[in-house]
């Protein structure tokens, strides 16, 4: 009896590997979710903290300003905390690149932020020249600083709730994604790995069978030739010789018989078809319309014995 060669992609594995690649992918995609979940959680984070700072350098402006209409002046800290307010306004509504933010999409906190921008234009452009410092009003300068804090403490709050609702719909994919896998997984349990463990053991059963028919019948037509063998030697009568070939020829034909039964042993099947054949059935048809590789078309996944030609 020939048998098969083994390949790779042959019909009906080609499923079973397809299946196999789809657990992988999926588990990438629940990794890649969860990564790309904490970076954005990191980068709103990262929002949400500037935009706190954002309240704490428009109070620095306005005790700068008061040091320098009543105290010693420090022109630097004024020019820096001017600068970083008004560069990190920037940053949380178009984004930076070294800072990893990205450009804001919330229609709600762009909002809040056009609100805010006239009150920042205008500290921008009365301080960052000190001449201005004697004549410019400062409870108007008071008024813009409260302003803009009240509107940044807005703005906050709307950084926080996005973050709230962000992690919440990660939370419902990775929740889908999960149920995904674990029906996946039953699928295979039950179509893929049941199925091949009642294969093994009818195999095992069939093989049971050729040993017994080896063990029993099989030696003991052996047994009888080797004993009509013997006799055939001593035994001196032509007529009496020739009645012994005919019983060696019995013993033959008994051992032909002993051996087709054990080929028809390995190659009996159910006819009944199973219910992973035809999903199998479907998922190669899949494969096919695609034009997949496939060493040949001969079924593997029905419960026959394929050895190597």
């Amino acid at each position: 009896m020939k048998i098969k060669k083994f390949k790779i992609f042959k019909k009906g594995f080609r499923a079973y590997y397809l299946l196999v690649v789809s657990i992988v992918f999926l588990t990438i995609v629940i990794q890649s979710m969860t990564q790309y979940s904490l970076n954005k959680q990191r980068a709103t984070a990262l929002s949400v903290n500037l935009a706190g700072k954002q309240r704490t350098f428009s109070q620095q402006l306005l005790n700068e300003l008061y040091s320098c209409r009543y105290h010693n002046c420090d022109y630097a800290e004024m020019k820096l905390a001017l600068t970083k307010l008004y560069q990190m306004n920037g940053f949380l509504q178009h984004g930076n690149k070294s800072l990893k933010i990205e450009p804001l999409d919330s229609p709600e906190i762009l909002r809040e932020f056009r609100r805010l921008d006239p009150h920042l234009e205008w500290l921008y452009a009365e301080l960052k020249d000190f001449k201005n410092f004697k004549n410019l009003s400062f409870n108007d300068v008071k008024y813009r600083v409260d302003r803009f804090t009240n509107i940044m403490d807005v703005i906050v709050g709307q950084f926080q709730k996005k973050a709230d609702n962000d992690i919440k719909t990660t939370m419902i994919i990775e929740l889908e994604l999960a149920i995904f896998s674990i029906v996946i997984i039953l699928f295979e349990l039950f179509f893929i790995v049941n199925p091949i463990i009642n294969r093994i053991l009818n195999q095992k059963k069939k093989l049971s069978e050729i040993a017994w028919h080896q063990s029993h019948v099989f030696n003991s037509h052996m047994k009888n030739i080797g004993d009509l063998q013997y006799v055939l030697k001593v035994e001196k009568n032509p007529e009496r010789q020739r009645e012994i070939y005919g019983f060696i020829g019995e013993e033959l034909n008994h051992l032909k018989k002993v051996s087709a039964d054990m080929v028809k042993s390995l190659e009996k099947t159910e006819e009944v078809a199973k219910p992973h054949h035809l999903v199998l059935q479907k998922v190669e048809g899949l494969l096919e319309k695609y034009k997949f590789p496939s060493s040949n078309n001969i079924p593997i996944d029905d419960d026959k014995v394929h050895s190597v030609e």
